[in-house]
């Protein structure tokens, strides 16, 4: 298991978190949304070292929820059934609540929705951003 999700072909280092407000078992309520963006350990496969401090490694976190609240017609392939929030880790490194998870409603705060198509365009530019906040 990597340190994030993925990579872009420009080198972005992406992390994925989903919630959703509907599961597969019985439910009396929606779920509450919430993500994990606990800093982490990273095991290094080349070298077979832990190392030692936790810290965010992807460049940017794409939230993905799963909006859709009728368990009857929901469809995890249509698009138009989730909601994106793209941040950089330096917006989530300076949050000043919880580190370990962040709420829809703060994560609302800190971001606006991204529709399926225009991730790639936000992805680029938190990166661009997270790169400007290092040099500062």
């Amino acid at each position: 298991m990597g340190a994030y999700d993925l990579t872009t072909p420009e080198g972005i280092k992406i992390e994925v978190k989903s919630a959703a407000y509907v599961q597969t078992w019985y439910q009396r309520v929606l779920s509450k949304i919430s993500f994990s963006i606990k800093s982490a350990r990273h095991w290094d496969p080349e070298s077979n070292i832990l190392l030692a401090e936790p810290k965010r490694h992807a460049d940017v976190y794409v939230f993905c929820l799963l909006k859709h609240e009728d368990k009857q017609s929901i469809d995890p392939l249509n698009m138009d059934h989730w909601d994106f929030y793209v941040l950089g880790t330096f917006e989530l490194n300076n949050y000043k609540r919880s580190q370990h998870s962040i709420t829809l409603n703060s994560l609302r705060n800190l971001t606006h929705v991204v529709a399926y198509n225009d991730l790639e365009s936000s992805i680029k530019e938190k990166f661009i951003l997270h790169n400007e906040s290092i040099s500062i």
